[in-house]
């Protein structure tokens, strides 16, 4: 069975969830391409990675979901700053297991694999099922948008897109996600005393 990265429900609101997402560590890949290409424009080098293309010729379990946003360029002075770049580039990673650390995973040796850790957050999540295209991705990104500003939160930085099928699983029974941080701050977002 497939890990599944982990999180746990804070409230669920109509139209998505609140989750808070457990610190977990990512292999990732900055491609050029365009949006519903760049999954697998990546896919290669980051399963090449986890078959075994690594120092140690470790293979990593597969893990869901895939995740996929627009490249985040970080300025050295603002490291929390997030903005779309408009060059078309795509950050596409794999979670790792839980089991792993910075310092156990397998290190890489594709300059193109990254290894990053993510620290815990607060995200509202939306499902939905269907085709992996742009289309449906934004028209799911704005009804989550809309129900997050209408809940009362706060998005923080660019959404990601989950995807925890393989592309032979029919597109009506498809997994997907539109994953957006919410700031971490007033009760709308369940921190009191959690």
């Amino acid at each position: 069975m497939t890990e599944k990265q982990a999180y746990d429900v804070v409230q669920a609101y109509a139209g998505f969830e609140l989750r808070r997402y457990a610190p977990h560590l990512v292999a990732e890949v900055v491609v050029r391409a365009p949006f519903e290409d760049a999954g697998n424009a990546a896919f290669r080098t980051l399963l090449g990675y986890i078959s075994g293309q690594n120092r140690s010729a470790t293979k990593v379990a597969m893990t869901a979901p895939v995740l996929q946003q627009e490249h985040q360029r970080i300025p050295m002075t603002e490291p929390l700053d997030q903005r779309e770049t408009g060059d078309g580039e795509y950050a596409v990673a794999f979670v790792l297991p839980s089991s792993f650390t910075l310092d156990s995973a397998p290190v890489p040796t594709s300059p193109e694999v990254q290894l990053h850790e993510r620290p815990a957050v607060l995200c509202a999540a939306r499902r939905y099922r269907g085709r992996w295209t742009r289309a449906s991705f934004e028209q799911h990104r704005k009804e989550l948008d809309a129900a997050v500003r209408a809940a009362g939160l706060t998005p923080v930085g660019s959404p990601r897109w989950a995807r925890y099928d393989p592309p032979f699983v029919p597109g009506l029974l498809r997994r997907n996600e539109v994953v957006q941080e919410v700031a971490q701050e007033g009760p709308a977002a369940g921190m009191s005393g959690t």
